[in-house]
């Protein structure tokens, strides 16, 4: 659709010596389809609208953190959280924002809209259902926009190609302009979409999905309003209030979202999956099918982004890159996504609600030592690799892969060395080194083979996470085979029901305003649906923490950090770490120890605060203003 105009320009050209006598602009392509009738057909229309979602912004299984669509082919690996406190890659340290400039997208978005009012095809309820979710999809695709340059052009309608360029260009509306111009695309999507799709258009939008996406939306507006001025930033694109808020307007965004939220919680439609589980064991295995499997929870995923047949690339290549080790098969470059210490800390343990659940590896109590192992140190003992896990929130056992732990049917070795009877510890480095005591033989990865083990050894580099965690949350729990690597077709969570529940409580804690028991409720939805049984205060940390526990690896910390500028706080005090699992064989049975450590070779990372406004690229074509500090 966008080459039309060229094509016909190719056309006019090879015509132009030909016929003389007959006007070129009367000549029709012989070998195209014009624009207008492929909308003419309910086949085409529904051709169109598929071309749009899959243009649109969906932060899904093939976004990396350079680009979308990709599958992380070209990117080696990398994904958002890894350049958050979530996770490191295996091989990386970078730290990027992903850019989205597509006013192509959004132009065949307003082409949609003009063309559908006259489309007599069309019954005035059909149309007004097209017209409202093109409004959806041109808020999303401005929300995506916004998020990252703040005040955007906004173009409300199709701009027909002229010879004068100037007549094209428009300028930056402010950040205030833009978000409220999202609010009211939501707004008209919301009035017009149907409740409830079925069948082939069960992944379109629909009223809830307009409210719930309006709601993430207004929740990130608020916070630019209420946090912006964080990140110091000077320039005339502040003055001219192309990036900034004033702080007043945060809770005209904030009552907006839980007036959102409020409409979808009442609706009845929408539930937590199996919300009430037995035990914790329970809630690991009900997790764990919810995000292995998606499509079991319709009552929880208010868009989910599927995938089709493998063999014309709709598909994706998560299971070839996040796969631990021992459970990659022939991929060559798996156990890139690397759960951090930082995140594994966060997970309360039920006996202490409330709390993050930071893992305790000293007598002395002490964790905030990260230099090593030092034989000086009384270090707690188990039985088990797993063992010092135990009491932990099951979202935590549903989302990493931790020592000693079974993955399809595996058991999942990672352990970065051993004490030697003398007290010297061997571990992290290139090289497999072993003991033997007696008719044992103990090896510093926890096995002779690198088949058989999956952490920590630098030779084995592009396969084993350096953090001692690998990833499970969205990986099949059924065996893999050779055909399936990088042609996999899993469902991917783009907007769930315990979003929105996280949304009202922080809206509400945040504003002062709305239903505080609801809130307060709804922060304890999730973690009961993880096997909680005492209910925690709304207050600002309880927030955060469950929302990074909850919704972790599905690109909401990483968007968390930058609307509530935190990244500064987060990335300017040190290094992500570690826990290095070691087999201590200074006592017989042998015990295992953890060391809490900086990652392996992590290079620490002084945040940007231009970052929290990208580059607007052509500026010099375009006209527009550009960000701080670019």
């Amino acid at each position: 659709m966008k080459h039309l105009h060229l094509s016909l320009l190719v056309l006019l050209a090879a015509a132009a010596g030909a016929v003389s006598c007959k006007n070129a602009w009367d000549l029709q392509p012989r070998d195209r389809i014009s624009s207008g009738r492929i909308l003419s057909s309910e086949d085409g229309l529904r051709t169109w609208m598929a071309n749009l979602y899959y243009q649109a912004p969906f932060e899904e299984f093939g976004f990396s953190g350079t680009a979308f669509h990709k599958g992380s082919a070209n990117t080696v690996g990398f994904y958002q959280d890894q350049f958050t406190d979530n996770a490191i890659n295996s091989q990386g340290n970078n730290i990027d924002v992903s850019a989205w400039w597509d006013y192509g997208f959004l132009r065949d978005v307003n082409y949609l809209l003009q063309q559908v009012e006259g489309l007599s095809s069309l019954t005035d309820t059909e149309r007004r259902e097209i017209e409202a979710e093109g409004h959806f999809l041109r808020g999303f695709g401005y929300f995506a926009l916004a998020k990252r340059y703040g005040g955007v052009p906004i173009i409300r309608e199709f701009q027909e190609y002229t010879p004068d360029p100037e007549q094209l260009k428009v300028p930056r509306s402010t950040e205030k302009e833009t978000w409220d111009f999202i609010m009211e695309e939501f707004d008209l999507a919301a009035a017009g979409l149907p409740s409830l799709r079925s069948g082939t258009d069960a992944r379109r939008a629909t009223r809830w999905l307009a409210l719930a996406m309006k709601a993430r939306a207004a929740l990130f507006a608020a916070s630019i309003a209420k946090y912006g001025a964080r990140d110091g930033l000077e320039g005339e694109a502040v003055e001219r209030g192309l990036i900034h808020m004033s702080p007043s307007e945060a809770n005209g965004f904030y009552l907006q979202c839980i007036a959102a939220c409020e409409e979808v919680i009442n609706s009845g439609l929408f539930a937590l999956y199996k919300p009430a589980p037995k035990d914790p064991e329970d809630a690991r295995k009900n997790l764990i099918t919810l995000f292995s499997d998606p499509t079991v929870a319709p009552e929880e995923n208010l868009l989910i982004y599927s995938y089709g047949d493998p063999e014309v690339v709709t598909c994706h290549s998560y299971e070839f890159w996040c796969n631990s080790n021992q459970t990659r098969l022939s991929a060559p470059h798996a156990g890139r996504m690397n759960p951090v210490l930082d995140l594994v800390d966060a997970y309360e343990y039920y006996a202490y609600p409330g709390r993050d659940g930071t893992i305790v590896t000293r007598a002395d109590g002490n964790v905030s030592d990260y230099d090593g192992f030092k034989s000086s140190h009384e270090y707690l003992r188990f039985d088990t690799p797993s063992q010092i896990f135990e009491g932990k929130d099951a979202r935590l056992w549903a989302t990493c892969i931790l020592p000693g732990t079974k993955f399809r049917d595996k058991t999942i070795t990672i352990q970065a060395g051993y004490v030697a009877r003398n007290g010297s510890a061997t571990y992290e480095g290139s090289s497999n080194t072993s003991v033997t005591i007696g008719e044992k033989t103990y090896y510093q990865y926890g096995a002779a083979s690198p088949d058989d083990y999956s952490g920590f050894d630098q030779s084995q580099h592009f396969v084993m996470t350096r953090t001692g965690f690998s990833y499970q949350k969205f990986l099949s729990t059924k065996e893999l085979t050779e055909n399936a690597l990088g042609k996999n077709t899993n469902a991917y969570p783009i907007l769930r029901y315990a979003e929105v529940l996280l949304t009202y409580a922080e809206a509400v804690f945040e504003s002062g305003e709305g239903n505080t028991a609801l809130a307060r409720t709804c922060l304890n939805e999730t973690r009961r649906r993880a096997g909680h049984t005492t209910d925690i205060d709304l207050t600002s940390d309880n927030i955060q923490r469950e929302r990074r526990v909850e919704l972790a690896f599905e690109n909401d910390r990483f968007w968390t950090l930058i609307r509530r500028r935190e990244f500064q706080k987060v990335f300017n005090s040190g290094s992500r770490k570690a826990l290095d699992p070691l087999i201590d064989l200074r006592v017989d049975p042998p015990k295992y120890i953890f060391v809490r450590k900086t990652v392996l070779k992590e290079v620490p990372h002084t945040w940007e605060n231009k970052n929290y406004y990208l580059s607007i690229p052509g500026v010099a074509g375009n006209g527009c203003i550009q960000n701080p500090q670019w």
